[in-house]
């Protein structure tokens, strides 16, 4: 009988490389890169993200597992010539989770990892008696071993730790001696047994066994769920798990531990970054627990320690072509690799690193275009405070993650995320964040801290999700429990007193400060800026635009939002809705259409809204001079056009009850009740209006094509596209565009000129795009309505889901995201497949667009440009967005400029 073969999980780090992140994840693929590379990298193996998708799928090791741990430890013993836990001189290793996509403090990591009882001892006899040093480390074990793996409450352990200090007169974990660390140490025993029933385990094997299993339980933690979900990670990758060879930066003044970036994570500037803490642990710096050091000052401490670290940055961006994020730990003079990433960054050291490295030849542009995306850049185009307003700075701290953040104090995640639901902005402000944090962090405006800096846990995870932070704020003095901050000079803020940060500068303010538009906004508006964002977006921008196939449109109603539209580069106009121009003081002209009780009346009321129409359209057609205007006819049901029927029939019942009839109202409740629908969304709208009531699109054509004539006759050059809405048969598109060619040829007579002009529909309805071939034979153009496309499909009305049960449907997976948000390519998006096909076959010259607002999400636009689609049309604020991703979803494998799909 052949043996069963047993699937390899366990890597040593010489095994692999940087491309096995499916296989090894980040971290594991990064340490076997630097390793490759030769640098002074801890020699240790990676457990695969394989071992931990089948350990979550059956609940147990996968088969094979635990041996193949055994051998590999074995090797690492016998390189480091020590064994795990050994009592003279113990190997202690880390166990540390590692995705292919980069989760910071969301999931588990443990330090210390084979120290107990007796090997504490062995320990401090391998490090010439430093007794504190062993303890330390000993501690530190059972902090994170208690919280991570037994799941005892992380701040049982601080709150202990805060109260021993307070109790010796101390501030700092430094001034703890030797034998304060044993009374601590002998708290955390008491605490664990407390907490879980158990003593902690003294074994080291079983101390390594449980580590690993508590990483890979990780994956499913709430708060790792929770960052997936905001980020799009794939819920079935699993967490690789890295083994390594501890050392330790806590062992004395000559060791320490450091975060750095070969660039400024924030605002992309050039030159090395990076925070040092001397006589730490890794740990220490994240969470912020002391304030650091910059690199600058560990020249003083160390020269040569800093000289190889400076060699190695350099060598690692020139090897990763790319900023890079990198861990080390000094210990007693000698530097050690512990991870390198490619770095989060804010967006704007995202589109300045961009564009430093493709000046530098570092990258092309091309490539430049991949590290950027629209959604960084609608951030930067978010407001800014006025420099001109009165502001109160109480604090400055590290400019961590840029923006400009106003809101109520909460100190807490709870409070945060129960304000937010309600409507409130609120700033979370805590001494340091921690990752049971993230939920508050996600709905807060904005992070402010009194500890740490650019490499805390709050820096990194803000900036990865693009909240305005402020870290390290020490002027203030922030008490969680009592929920309030003492500020130096007197002032004291309690929780709910507004505050305002700007994560660009670091300051922060009392009160409200106004915001202004931002530099970008006001350089695409076309104003003069001196600012390095502002020239590093536009460099990228003019290759985006020279890149692209997609044209980018706008959705705009009015000529200023098309001239805006147009400074923001709109390349025309995808919609212009023209029930919106029957609102505000027009409302009445559509009244009294609707309660027209004859023909004559209907004309009438017609004849009063024509010359307002026309009128808008001359001045959009001015505004988008030369360049497409696609003009669909009212859409919505009538019944918006009318007041309340609950309000209606009360002022009725009043006028009657004072004998004051009103005969307008009267005709008007009794449209009301004559046009009301139980669903009007699938009621009389769209065409069906067209149809049923004679002369309303003919009078729109009307409006539309004499406005076209006058701007001819100024030497204009309109170019209108008439669309008709929510066609499902032929037959309906045919009847009205027979109308609107008798209604070209007269205005063509009447102005002695001809109109150029295109008649299409929208292809909103699952019928149309399925018969797209056949409406083809009477339309110039298709512009896909993916708002009501979506509501059809998945049979739901936007406005009611959304509140009901979406959230529901998102915490179960059944969406990654919001089908209004971005485009579901497998359902809705296989009809707009179908319906391009099938209309290319009928009329190959068809024109195509999509004019919902998925037409300015990023990920909906690369699906429109790998279908064939020629534009996309959005808001004018979304048009920069949507031409920088038009770009990128070319550069990113779909189809160019010149192509036709």
């Amino acid at each position: 009988m052949q043996d069963r073969q047993v699937t390899t999980y366990v890597f040593d780090f010489a095994q692999g490389n940087r491309d096995q992140k499916d296989l090894l994840g980040g971290k594991g693929a990064n340490l076997a890169e630097m390793t490759n590379l030769g640098l002074p990298v801890p020699p240790g193996f990676t457990i695969s993200t394989e071992a931990c998708t089948a350990y979550l799928q059956q609940g147990s090791e996968p088969e094979g597992l635990a041996d193949q741990v055994s051998a590999h430890l074995e090797a690492l013993e016998a390189t480091m010539g020590r064994r795990l836990g050994d009592n003279d001189n113990p190997l202690l290793v880390s166990v540390r989770s590692g995705a292919k996509f980069s989760m910071p403090g969301m999931m588990e990591t443990v330090l210390n990892v084979g120290l107990n009882d007796e090997s504490v001892h062995g320990l401090a006899a391998a490090s010439g008696g430093n007794d504190r040093f062993a303890l330390d480390s000993y501690r530190r074990l059972l902090q994170m071993f208690g919280a991570t793996v037994l799941g005892v409450e992380s701040e049982v352990f601080w709150r202990t730790l805060d109260k021993h200090k307070r109790k010796l007169g101390v501030t700092d974990d430094l001034d703890l001696s030797a034998e304060d660390l044993r009374d601590l140490i002998a708290k955390y025993k008491v605490i664990i047994r407390e907490h879980t029933g158990r003593d902690f385990p003294q074994h080291p094997r079983e101390q390594l066994d449980l580590a690993v299993r508590a990483v890979f339980d990780s994956w499913n933690t709430d708060r790792a769920v929770l960052y997936r979900r905001q980020e799009r990670i794939p819920e079935n990758l699993g967490t690789a798990v890295n083994v390594q060879a501890m050392v330790f930066g806590n062992g004395g003044p000559d060791s320490g531990s450091g975060v750095c970036f070969t660039r400024d994570p924030a605002s992309g500037a050039q030159g090395v970054y990076g925070d040092y803490l001397q006589n730490a642990q890794g740990e220490d710096v994240v969470a912020g627990i002391r304030n650091t050091v910059t690199l600058a000052e560990l020249r003083e401490i160390d020269q040569s320690s800093y000289d190889e670290l400076m060699a190695i940055m350099a060598k690692l961006e020139r090897h990763y072509l790319d900023m890079c994020d990198i861990e080390f730990t000094i210990e007693h003079g000698k530097l050690w690799m512990l991870q390198t990433r490619v770095g989060k960054r804010t967006p704007e050291a995202a589109f300045r690193i961009a564009t430093h490295m493709a000046e530098e030849g570092l990258v092309d542009l091309d490539e430049g275009l991949r590290r950027v995306t629209g959604g960084q850049l609608a951030q930067l185009m978010f407001p800014r405070f006025d420099d001109t307003a009165e502001r109160t700075l109480i604090a400055t701290g590290m400019n961590a993650s840029p923006g400009a953040a106003v809101g109520k104090i909460v100190f807490d995640t709870a409070t945060a995320v129960e304000w937010s639901e309600r409507g409130e902005d609120v700033i979370l402000v805590r001494q340091e964040t921690n990752p049971d944090d993230l939920h508050g962090m996600m709905v807060a405006r904005g992070i402010l801290t009194s500890r740490g800096g650019k490499t805390s846990h709050a820096a990194v995870v803000a900036r990865g999700m693009g909240r305005t932070c402020v870290c390290g704020a020490e002027a203030l003095d922030v008490d969680t429990k009592k929920k309030r901050i003492k500020v130096r000079g007197g002032l004291r803020l309690r929780e709910g007193d507004v505050i305002s940060i700007d994560g660009t500068t670091g300051e922060v303010f009392a009160g409200e400060v106004p915001v202004a538009a931002s530099h970008l906004v006001q350089h695409f508006e076309g104003h003069d800026v001196s600012d390095p964002l502002v020239d590093a977006v536009a460099r990228m921008m003019t290759h985006a635009d020279g890149t692209r196939r997609l044209r980018v449109r706008a959705n705009a109603d009015t000529a200023e939002d098309a001239a805006r539209a147009r400074r923001f580069g709109a390349e025309g106009i995808g919609l212009c809705r023209t029930e919106h121009m029957f609102l505000g003081p027009r409302r009445m002209l559509v009244e009294n259409l609707i309660v027209a009780e004859d023909e004559e009346a209907q004309h009438a009321a017609l004849a009063e809204l024509l010359p307002l129409q026309r009128q808008d359209f001359i001045e959009i057609f001015e505004a988008m001079d030369g360049l497409p205007v696609t003009v669909r006819l009212i859409d919505p049901p009538l019944h918006e056009f009318l007041p309340d029927l609950t309000e209606l029939s009360v002022q009725v019942a009043l006028d009657d009850d004072h004998g004051h009839e009103d005969g307008h109202n009267n005709r008007l409740l009794d449209a009301v009740k004559r046009l009301h629908e139980a669903n009007p969304m699938l009621g009389l709208r769209g065409v069906r209006l067209g149809i049923v009531i004679p002369g309303l699109f003919t009078m729109q054509a009307r409006a539309i094509l004499e406005a076209a004539a006058i701007r001819r006759a100024a030497g204009g050059d309109p170019q209108p596209e008439i669309m008709i809405p929510l066609v499902g048969a032929l037959a309906e598109l045919a009847i009205v565009r027979t109308q609107i060619e008798a209604v070209a040829r007269a205005v063509e007579a009447e102005a002695g000129v001809p109109i150029p002009h295109k008649i299409g529909t929208m292809i909103e309805l699952p019928r149309a795009a399925l018969t797209a071939g056949k409406i083809a034979t009477a339309a110039e153009f298709f512009s896909f309505g993916t708002n009501d496309l979506t509501q059809m499909t998945w049979g739901f009305s936007r406005d009611d889901v959304e509140a009901s049960f979406f959230g529901t449907y998102l915490e179960h997976g059944i969406f990654a995201v919001s089908p209004f948000e971005s485009l579901d390519t497998e359902g809705v998006g296989a009809l707009i497949q179908a319906a391009v096909a099938a209309g290319r076959e009928t009329r190959p010259d068809l024109h195509l667009g999509v004019c919902g607002e998925h037409g300015g999400d990023p990920d909906s636009i690369h699906f429109f440009n790998s279908v064939g689609l020629d534009y996309v049309s959005c808001s004018p604020f979304r048009v920069p967005v949507a031409r920088l991703e038009a770009a990128r979803s070319v550069v990113m494998g779909g189809p160019g400029a010149g192509s036709t799909a």
